[in-house]
């Protein structure tokens, strides 16, 4: 379906972002890699998905700072010669109540949540409306639709996007470019895994249970979301059967949001 297009996917050498893709190119898909890591990890990411038939280019842009998102959008379309799918994944998280909340963590995590996703969109959007076809997929959280204590960055951000994903929606309404939000619940990628492991050293319990108390709290399915399951949701908002499938925001959080 998406042979010969060309997918970019923030934040993707981990994680959700890196199972999604893994799907894009198992879809057809060449994929222009982003994010932190040790550069033999990164190659050998390439290395997979060329062997899955894809071409990929990896650009190592931080993704607070406009002038490198800047150079990544550039070198994917001299690269490529456009981006017909983004996928804005990348994230931070921190958690503390809002008094103690250091403000450099809140401007961080609204830097690369929310501000990143404006400029990859405004900046990959033209070449997309030209060709009369684009796929924009958000990947929020089922935080853009509730909230928790002691993450009021990562909720404010979370919402933000979701309420980006719905603008960008109306605006491309009468184009073959759609804009969706992915709204995943606990999924055990190195981020939720951190919180698991502050939580048993907090509480001094160990991560067995740790990891069952977060599920209980929140997820009524008590099962983490897999990033592979997130990352067939993103093939299928590229199909044509999701055409008119706009400015939704997909909860995938085990009956999380249905309480």
């Amino acid at each position: 379906m998406l042979k010969g297009r060309t997918a970019l996917v923030t934040g993707s050498t981990s994680g959700i972002g890196l199972e999604i893709a893994r799907a894009l190119a198992a879809d057809g898909a060449n994929v222009a890699l982003n994010g932190f890591g040790d550069a033999a990890v990164i190659a050998g990411i390439e290395k997979e998905l060329q062997a899955r038939g894809a071409r990929t280019l990896y650009h190592g842009a931080d993704m607070s700072k406009p002038a490198e998102i800047a150079d990544l959008i550039a070198q994917a379309e001299s690269e490529f010669g456009r981006i017909d799918v983004l996928v804005n994944n990348a994230g931070i998280q921190h958690v503390a109540n809002i008094e103690e909340f250091p403000p450099e963590r809140w401007d961080a995590i609204i830097a690369i949540n929310l501000s990143s996703a404006f400029h990859t969109i405004r900046l990959a959007l033209p070449k997309m409306k030209q060709a009369n076809w684009g796929r924009i997929i958000n990947v929020a959280s089922v935080h853009g639709l509730v909230a928790s204590a002691q993450k009021s960055a990562y909720v404010a951000a979370k919402h933000g996007i979701v309420g980006l994903t719905k603008a960008v929606a109306l605006e491309t309404a009468t184009t073959g470019v759609t804009c969706n939000a992915i709204c995943p619940g606990w999924v055990l990628t190195p981020l939720v895994q951190k919180q698991i492991d502050d939580r048993a050293a907090r509480e001094k319990i160990d991560k067995g249970r740790a990891r069952t108390e977060l599920l209980a709290e929140k997820q009524p399915s008590r099962e983490f979301v897999t990033p592979e399951q997130l990352g067939a949701l993103a093939v299928f908002l590229c199909s044509d059967a999701a055409s008119q499938i706009r400015g939704a925001a997909w909860n995938v959080d085990g009956g999380w949001y249905a309480q």
